[in-house]
């Protein structure tokens, strides 16, 4: 029981790419598989951190591997979105948000090397819950709106009315928010070790 959340990031890790990868291509059949494997990969997420927490288990490997995995599958869900429509999700956004990932990841990896703590809030939560039910929400949609069922024409007007432009530009300002707010409560990372 011990690895399960270990394996658990392992393979959400491992799901990231095999989910681009499918959803890129033209084939409706594939980009349809790749929501089902989005849909396992986030909810491995959910269950590794309430194994581990049930069981009180932890690793050096687990922390390490478990917001990579998370951030790997945040990436590849926002990297699809300028594909489906460059307008609605713009690459500036899209870059807004790896960036901050990005930069949190890095100073996450750095206190933990020097064995600092990195304080958080429940903004990361609601930023990273809402990250996850926007991409899985418009990756449906573009599945949806790609094929021949009746909901096809239901997912066209969601691109056509602008409402995912802005809910992409809510989810880039709570992701700012979030980082903004990391910076602020762990200003002990950027402070020069002092040398005897």
């Amino acid at each position: 029981m011990q690895n399960i959340p270990n394996i658990l990031s392992t393979t959400r890790l491992l799901l990231a790419p095999v989910f681009l990868f499918m959803y890129i291509q033209d084939a409706l059949v594939w980009r349809s598989l790749s929501v089902a494997v989005f849909a396992v990969a986030a909810v491995t997420d959910y269950f590794d951190g309430k194994i581990a927490r049930y069981y009180q288990v932890e690793s050096d490997y687990g922390v390490f591997v478990d917001p990579l995995a998370d951030k790997f599958l945040t990436f590849a869900g926002f990297l699809c979105l300028p594909f489906l429509d460059s307008s609605q999700f713009p690459w500036w956004a899209v870059g807004v948000i790896l960036f901050r990932d990005i930069v949190i990841t890095v100073l996450r990896l750095y206190a933990g090397r020097k064995n600092l703590e990195m304080k958080t809030r429940i903004t990361a939560k609601i930023k990273t819950m809402v990250q996850m039910i926007f991409l899985y929400t418009v990756l449906l949609l573009g599945v949806f709106k790609e094929s021949d069922i009746d909901f096809a024409d239901q997912a066209e007007i969601f691109f056509n009315t602008g409402v995912l432009f802005y809910g992409m530009i809510i989810v880039t300002v709570i992701t700012i928010y979030s980082g903004i707010e990391y910076l602020i409560m762990n200003p002990h990372l950027f402070r020069q070790e002092k040398r005897s």
